[in-house]
């Protein structure tokens, strides 16, 4: 099978983006990485893309007078590289759905909460402040509507009556980076199928 052709996005660390690379390069992931997207210069993920050898794509919003030149920008940069998924890890801004539509079906990305519960920004802080006992992460298909898209994998974990906002977000990260690596690898086999907004082939 024809290696699937991977662009990580990221804004920060690059924890969950050097979690993939590392399943790629063990040969978890039948991908291979094309360059790394990021909007925010200094960004840690930066250094660790360059010390993957891989291109680096910074794009600085503020040097943008409009989001649609911004997404525009973007989507020439990597054009070249002909990617079959675009693994958001991390990324911190909204892409619209005209830039969506460019890569229908082929945009993941996690979410530090059990969807739909807890969209959008801090959702361990929602989580906490909400009394849930039981959080976790959310690989999805990226849409037009923030965090709604098909859901592919899940993981749970424990909140604490002593949780605070970082403790729990830690525990969470835990299960972040299995649970991302294994939706990226279903789909560069291709076992991943939508129907409506059930994603199959996610079971073993």
């Amino acid at each position: 099978m024809t290696k699937k052709k991977i662009v990580l996005f990221a804004s920060g660390r690059g924890s969950n983006a050097e979690a993939i690379h590392d399943a790629v390069v063990e040969g978890m992931i039948n991908g291979e990485i094309m360059a790394l997207v990021c909007d925010i210069p200094g960004a840690g993920c930066i250094d660790l893309a360059k010390s993957w050898d891989i291109p680096v794509i910074v794009v600085d919003r503020k040097q943008f007078d409009s989001k649609d030149a911004f997404e525009q920008f973007i989507l020439d940069a990597i054009a070249p590289y002909e990617a079959d998924l675009l693994c958001l890890a991390g990324f911190m801004r909204l892409l619209s759905g005209k830039f969506i539509s460019h890569y229908e079906h082929k945009i993941i990305n996690i979410h530090p909460a059990l969807l739909p519960s807890f969209r959008g920004l801090h959702a361990q802080r929602q989580a906490v402040e909400a009394g849930v006992k039981i959080a976790g992460c959310t690989v999805h298909f990226v849409v037009a509507d923030m965090d709604a898209g098909p859901i592919i994998l899940q993981s749970a974990v424990p909140v604490y009556e002593s949780d605070t906002e970082d403790t729990l977000a830690a525990r969470i990260l835990t299960k972040e980076h299995p649970t991302y690596v294994r939706a990226v690898e279903l789909f560069c086999e291709d076992k991943l199928t939508i129907e409506g907004n059930l994603v199959k082939g996610t079971e073993d």
